[in-house]
């Protein structure tokens, strides 16, 4: 939907809040506490130590099927679920009061009026009032970059990582780099730790995963089928990675063939005739705006190196994979059946020279590595049954230095979750 096509306004946030009404009781009761072990420890946000319930200017709202997404900063939202996407909008009255953002706009005749804390982990609401049908109230989880703690005590014993992590980036000179890692398990208090977390390389292929995102919310949808097929013309064919390359065309391929080749082969004419299949760089692109990435943009196609010449390049960050690999693996953006064809697609991944060549064998991983002469990444999940992370290893320079010092990153990351669990630390 273009905004220049919508008829956008905004009303004071006083003459009309959310009426709760519609909710049942108990979402009534659990739309503006903490999910997860704080909300089961019976304290709300003021229950939490002070570092650990900042607010942040942006935060997005998980609800089945979307999300409603705010920058308090430049008083902006965006919804974008199954029934539509307004584009981000200005709301110049959004009220910031007590660390919750509310507000209202209305777009081509519909009015999205909210509610949503800007501290990750607590509940927001959005309502949804369309001309001639009574408000839809939802309610959801709030996400933040990154998330805080649901276990603030148990997440100081990942905080000693981040300086084993930091003496790698800093003996890394030839090759700058960030690194995020974010405990999936609980076991850490589900902690993210961070070295250079907004670096910005070059996304080289980490950018697929938006891609993939893309594609699996439509299924979500039931707007596609990964049944469906596509006609891959022998114009589409790149070469570099992939297997796509080596078969006859023009023919045929489902979308479920395409998305699982971009993935385990990084193939680059699956990612490609993709992007096409979604409708360009802007469906991407909105994608990663809904979930306040300002760090990652899909601006060229794989292997167009007349495009990067003119200086359209795609770039993310560490932080940004880790968001997007968190909001997955926590069924927030995707639901859990796609959730688990996504990973399961990063866990037959075959270019395995990085994460998987660092650890011992037999360690499972699902991941998603990145090459150019310039960069070398590799980002996804440590599936060890009970101490699960999302790691992003992104790096810049000479791609054989990256490709050793994201071994290093995975060896260090690694060594310290196997290690025996450390004992109660004293707040």
């Amino acid at each position: 939907m273009s905004k220049t096509d919508n008829k956008v306004s905004s009303s004071r946030r006083s003459a009309r809040r959310v009426p709760r009404w519609r909710l049942t009781a108990a979402g009534l009761a659990l739309a503006l506490l903490p999910t997860g072990a704080a909300a089961a420890d019976g304290g709300g946000p003021e229950a939490r130590p002070e570092s650990e319930r900042r607010a942040s200017t942006l935060a997005w709202l998980a609800f089945p099927g979307g999300v409603l997404s705010v920058d308090s900063e430049t008083r902006t939202v965006r919804y974008r679920a199954c029934d539509g996407d307004t584009g981000r909008v200005p709301d110049p009255d959004m009220r910031v009061t007590r660390g919750v953002a509310s507000g209202e706009v209305t777009v081509d005749d519909v009015t999205y009026a909210y509610d949503v804390p800007l501290v990750g982990r607590t509940r927001g609401i959005v309502e949804v009032t369309r001309p001639g049908d009574e408000p839809e109230g939802l309610v959801g989880e709030v996400v933040t970059e990154p998330q805080p703690p649901t276990d603030p005590v148990a997440g100081r014993r990942l905080l000693p990582l981040a300086g084993q992590l930091r003496q790698v980036v800093d003996a890394s000179t030839a090759n700058p780099a960030g690194v995020t890692v974010r405990d999936l398990s609980g076991r850490y208090g589900d902690q993210q730790i961070a070295v250079d977390g907004t670096f910005r390389p070059k996304a080289a292929s980490v950018i697929k995963l938006w891609i993939l995102v893309e594609l699996l919310r439509r299924v979500d949808c039931g707007q596609v089928s990964l049944d469906d097929g596509v006609l891959v013309a022998p114009a589409d064919v790149v070469d570099g990675t992939g297997e796509l390359q080596y078969e006859e065309f023009p023919q045929v391929v489902s979308l479920h063939r395409l998305a699982e080749y971009m993935i385990e082969f990084s193939d680059n004419t699956a990612a490609n005739v993709l992007i096409d299949y979604l409708g360009g760089f802007a469906p991407v692109n909105a994608l990663i705006d809904s979930m306040n990435q300002r760090e990652t943009i899909l601006a060229r196609k794989m292997l167009d190196t007349e495009a990067a010449m003119r200086g359209e390049e795609n770039y993310t960050s560490p932080d940004d994979v880790v968001a997007l690999l968190g909001a997955v693996w926590d069924a927030q953006i995707l639901t859990p059946a796609s959730r688990d064809l996504m990973i399961g697609f990063m866990a037959e991944q075959t270019l395995n020279t990085k994460i998987p060549a660092a650890l011992p064998p037999g360690v499972p991983v699902a991941h998603k590595t990145g090459d150019l002469p310039d960069a070398s990444h590799d980002v996804g999940y440590y599936l060890i049954p009970g101490t699960e992370v999302a790691v992003a290893f992104l790096t810049s320079g000479p791609m054989a230095g990256g490709d050793e010092t994201v071994r290093r990153l995975a060896r260090t990351v690694y060594d310290y979750l196997v290690e025996p669990a450390p004992g109660p630390i004293e707040e």
